[in-house]
């Protein structure tokens, strides 16, 4: 599916159908692209039938609000494409700290992988999709996607918050939850989006941690059976 900002294209992927304005306008909002433009609208295919595009082009609008984006002609890869430190530099020098909310409760956290679980419906059917959710405080799931791209499925999940009318920081104070690693990809979304805790059921990088730590936001790993590690903040402290 390739995505269109103000006519112009930015982004090509390979994803799930389904919920296509929400991946959409999701993308747009943890890449940077709407930098708190509203959305005016989202749509099949500008210049032509949706049909003709096999509901394959999505048009995200702000009515030029948005900064004109650059082109991208290349396929969005579900890999980790940063390679440095330097590329946490631009991070930081993009994003603002997050806000002080306390720390979850670790309890909490290790239950939300059994509550999404109980969501994944296309999962079930095959063993072979990602799965995002969005979760407050007490470890209720708001909002739950699925994709074969776990970047598709956060995006799912913070264009659903956005369309529903939560933009332009959507996740404030909130925590989301990844069926996969952390990667500092993931931790970009997260921080974009607002989420002050990213959970994932497998681990992180060294470049997630570094920049979760920097961001402000709680970084935990491996949460598989009442247990996880946590990564950021680099040390706890007793209630």
């Amino acid at each position: 599916m390739s995505v269109e900002l103000d006519g112009t294209r930015v982004f090509t992927t390979m994803r799930t159908p389904g919920n296509d304005f929400e991946l959409a306008v999701g993308f747009c909002l943890t890449e940077g692209l709407l930098a708190g433009a509203p959305v005016n609208g989202v749509r099949y295919c500008a210049r032509g039938s949706a049909l003709e595009s096999e509901f394959n082009v999505v048009t995200v609008e702000t009515g030029g609000a948005a900064p004109a984006p650059s082109p991208r002609l290349g396929m969005v890869s579900s890999s980790c494409g940063w390679c440095g430190s330097d590329h946490v530099d631009d991070l930081c020098a993009h994003l603002t700290p997050l806000p002080e909310v306390g720390f979850p409760d670790l309890g909490v956290l290790t239950r939300v992988p059994d509550t999404v679980r109980t969501t994944q419906d296309l999962f079930e059917r095959t063993g072979a999709v990602h799965a995002a959710a969005a979760f407050d405080p007490a470890g209720h799931v708001l909002v739950s996607r699925e994709d074969v791209g776990r970047h598709n499925a956060v995006d799912k999940v913070v264009g659903s918050m956005v369309l529903a009318g939560s933009a332009p920081v959507p996740a404030t104070g909130l925590g989301l939850f990844v069926s996969g690693r952390a990667s500092i990809e993931m931790v970009q979304k997260a921080w974009a989006a607002g989420f002050t805790t990213l959970l994932a059921v497998s681990a992180p990088t060294a470049l997630a941690v570094e920049a979760a730590r920097r961001s402000g936001m709680v970084l935990a790993g491996f949460v598989r059976d009442d247990e996880l590690n946590v990564y950021a903040p680099d040390r706890l402290t007793a209630p």
